[in-house]
């Protein structure tokens, strides 16, 4: 591949700067892509789109076959993220990194972005959620890995913010699962932060969940926590439950939190009654975090809420939610 010469290179930044100021200015400007709590780690960010771009390119610095044979080096201009479909938008905070690292194998300038929206806002379709201004080949390289990555994350934030929607003023919020795409993990949960909802763990590692085939293995519930207490004392554990009587023996033995899995409503609300007439020593009130999970629908949600659960966990929001349909158009003339 040619590359450019210094002086190639000023031209192309001129050019590009030119056009960053004629960008319509009826849009809003943020600074940053989001504004959603905690975000995404930069390393992680960093590595995810190097293995999507080897992916897409080949063992960096890899190639494109055909934009390398049809875009000149020098060419600029600007091109429009824009939502073809209504939702909520996140993963703009992958853009930019896609970009320079894009920039970076072909030696070229890295575009400038000028983002119109952030990861959680509500977007219609047609409206543009950045632009960006720079080398073409930089910019239809990089398209279809940031395309994929801001399209999945936003097909989950949309998810999840029907379900925060739907969950408003009943006390209840809507919880991920570990039911998530292998390496996208930290994005999908951001995604559900970015719409709305709550996450889980995060993994294996950060909270223990005893299951029916754990207390098959450890010979019954009190076991299987008190092994987890021994190896594991700062860690806090929760109990899936089917019934009442196992919600109540997962709590005799210490649990810290109950998931009430696959329950009809009417089990569910009198399994959180009794657990909610539960008292300590003291005689007071115990209250224990319970989830419900298993078979949840958006139009129960509601119904499952006034049972008076904490969560409803919803493994749909990252295995099954359709991706948001974005877009990257080129200007004409760029």
């Amino acid at each position: 591949m040619r590359r450019q010469g210094p002086a190639a290179r000023a031209v192309a930044l001129r050019s590009v700067t030119a056009t960053h100021r004629d960008l319509p200015q009826d849009l809003p400007v943020h600074d940053q892509p989001s504004a959603v709590e905690p975000g995404l780690d930069a390393a992680w960010v960093a590595r995810t789109v190097e293995t999507a771009l080897d992916e897409d390119l080949g063992t960096a610095p890899g190639r494109d076959v055909t934009t390398q044979a049809t875009v000149p080096t020098t060419a600029t201009g600007t091109a429009d993220l824009v939502a073809r479909s209504a939702g909520t938008v996140a993963g703009l905070v992958v853009v930019a990194e896609t970009l320079r690292q894009v920039a970076g194998r072909l030696g070229l300038p890295a575009p400038v972005v000028t983002f119109h929206a952030q990861d959680g806002d509500a977007v219609a379709p047609g409206q543009v959620l950045a632009a960006l201004a720079g080398p073409v080949q930089v910019l239809l390289v990089a398209e279809r890995t940031l395309l994929n990555l801001a399209s999945r994350a936003s097909g989950v934030a949309t998810a999840t913010a029907a379900w925060s929607r739907e969950l408003a003023g009943t006390g209840a919020q809507v919880l991920d699962t570990r039911k998530t795409t292998p390496g996208l993990r930290a994005l999908e949960k951001y995604a559900v932060r970015a719409g709305g909802g709550t996450n889980k763990r995060m993994g294996l590692h950060d909270v223990a969940m005893v299951k029916d085939n754990h207390v098959v293995a450890a010979g019954s519930v009190r076991g299987a926590i008190d092994a987890v207490r021994r190896t594991f004392p700062d860690v806090l554990v929760q109990v899936e439950a089917d019934t009442t009587d196992q919600a109540s023996e997962a709590l005799d033995a210490g649990a810290d939190f109950l998931l009430l899995d696959n329950m009809p409503t009417p089990v569910l609300a009198a399994t959180v009654a009794a657990v909610r007439a539960r008292q300590g020593r003291d005689g007071a009130p115990v209250h224990v975090e319970l989830e419900a999970t298993g078979n949840l629908t958006l139009d129960r949600a509601r119904e499952v809420a006034a049972t008076g659960v904490d969560y409803l966990s919803v493994g749909a929001l990252t295995h099954s939610a359709p991706i948001l349909d974005l877009a990257l158009d080129l200007r004409p003339g760029s």
